[in-house]
C-alpha cells in the first residue's frame, strides 16, 4: 500500500481511498470511543465483567460467569451491534452519496417499514412457520423491488427513487399496523421489540450473518469509492472523466440495500442510523466526499452506545434499542432542520 498524489492511499490498480488528516484524526477518535463503549457494555451492571477480570479474560479464556457473560450474554449482542451499526452507516454514506440528499437513506425509501411488514406477518400471521429474522428480510426485498419498479427507471433516477419509497414505505407501514390491529394484542406484543429494532438475545449465528455482509460488500465498495467521489461533482462532469455515474448510482443504491437489508436481518429495522451516521462523519472532518472509512465507524459507535443505554438506563420495561435510536434520531434531525432553515437553506 503506497500514498497516492492528492490525498489518495492505492491498493493495487483499481482502488484508490481518498486520506486526508482530519480524516484520520476523527477516525482514530472514534475508534477509540467505540472501544471504551464496548468495554462499558460487557463491564457495567450487576452482570458485568470488572475491568481487570475482563482483560484476563479476553486474553486468556473465560469460566463460569464470565464466560456466559463473554459467550452468550453480552459478547454476541456487542459484536451485531457493532457489525450492523457499520452496515448501516456504510449504506447511509452510500445512499446520500448517490442521491445527493443529506436526509436520504434506505429508511426513506421504504426497507425498513417493509421488514417490519414482513416480520408482522411472519410472527402474527404465520407463527411458527416462519422465523421473523426471515421475513423481515422477506419483506425488505419485496419492498425494493416495488419500488425498482414502480420508479420506471429502477434505481438509476434519485427523484423517482425517493418519491416511491415514500409511498412504499406508507404502505407497508399501513400494512403492518393493520396485522397488529387484527389479531389479539398479546400476539402483537410478541412483535414489538423486533419491529422497533432489537439486540437482545442475540447469537454467534447473528454476528456471522452481519459481519459476512460486510466483508462481501466492503471490497466492492472500495473499487467504487473513486466513482462515488467522482459523482459529487454531477453527472455531466463525472461522465466525462468515465465515472459512468449511472451505473456507479445504481450499484451504490444496490450495496446500500444489502447492507442495510442484512442489518435488518439480525436487528429488525433500527431506525436513523443511517440517516445519521454519514451527517456526523460529515461534520466531525468538515470535508467533502461519502466517508466511507468513517461513516461506518460512527454508525457502530452510535449504536453501541444505544444499545449501552438500551441495558443500563433506569427505565422499566427493557426498551428495545430502537427506542432509543428513534429519540435521539429525532432530536439530530430535529437539530438539522433547525440549523438548515437559520442559513436559509429551507
Amino acid at each position: 500500500m503506497t500514498p497516492a498524489p492528492r490525498g489518495y492511499v492505492t491498493i493495487g490498480r483499481s482502488v484508490a481511498l481518498p486520506v486526508a488528516r482530519a480524516s484520520v484524526i476523527a477516525v482514530t477518535v472514534t475508534v477509540a470511543l467505540l472501544v471504551a463503549a464496548a468495554v462499558a457494555t460487557l463491564s457495567l451492571g450487576r452482570l458485568g465483567i470488572a475491568l481487570p477480570d475482563l482483560v484476563s479474560a479476553l486474553t486468556r479464556g473465560a469460566t463460569g460467569k464470565q464466560a456466559f457473560v463473554l459467550e452468550r450474554l453480552r459478547g454476541p449482542r456487542l459484536v451485531v451491534a457493532v457489525g450492523a451499526g457499520a452496515a448501516l452507516g456504510l449504506s447511509g454514506a452510500l445512499f446520500q452519496t448517490v442521491t445527493r440528499n443529506p436526509l436520504g437513506s434506505p429508511d426513506v425509501i421504504g426497507l425498513s417499514a417493509g421488514a417490519g411488514a414482513g416480520a408482522a406477518f411472519a410472527v402474527l400471521l404465520l407463527p411458527g412457520v416462519l422465523p421473523a429474522p426471515a421475513g423481515a428480510l422477506a419483506g425488505a426485498v419485496i419492498a425494493m423491488a416495488l419500488v425498482y419498479v414502480s420508479t420506471g427507471a429502477g434505481f438509476r433516477d434519485p427523484g423517482r427513487l425517493i418519491v416511491a419509497g415514500i409511498g412504499v414505505h406508507a404502505i407497508a407501514t399501513a400494512f403492518t399496523q393493520y396485522v397488529v390491529y387484527a389479531v389479539e394484542r398479546d400476539k402483537a406484543a410478541v412483535l414489538t421489540a423486533y419491529v422497533n429494532g432489537s439486540l437482545s438475545a442475540r447469537s454467534w449465528e447473528h454476528a456471522v450473518t452481519i459481519w459476512a455482509v460486510l466483508l462481501a460488500v466492503a471490497p466492492l465498495v472500495a473499487v467504487f469509492a473513486r466513482r462515488l467521489n467522482i459523482s459529487e461533482m454531477g453527472d455531466e462532469l463525472a461522465g466525462s472523466l468515465g465515472a459512468e455515474p449511472k451505473r456507479a448510482r445504481v450499484v451504490a443504491v444496490t450495496l446500500s440495500i444489502v447492507l442495510s437489508a442484512g442489518a435488518v436481518s439480525v436487528a429488525g429495522p433500527i431506525a436513523f442510523i443511517a440517516l445519521t451516521a454519514p451527517q456526523i462523519a460529515r461534520r466531525l472532518t468538515r470535508l467533502p466526499g461519502p466517508h466511507l472509512t468513517l461513516a461506518p465507524l460512527v454508525g457502530a459507535l452510535l449504536l453501541v452506545l444505544a444499545d449501552l443505554a438500551a441495558q443500563q438506563a433506569p427505565i422499566p420495561g427493557n426498551l428495545p434499542v430502537g427506542i432509543y435510536t428513534l429519540a435521539v434520531g429525532g432530536l439530530y434531525l430535529g437539530y438539522l432542520l433547525t440549523r438548515e432553515w437559520k442559513k436559509g437553506s429551507l
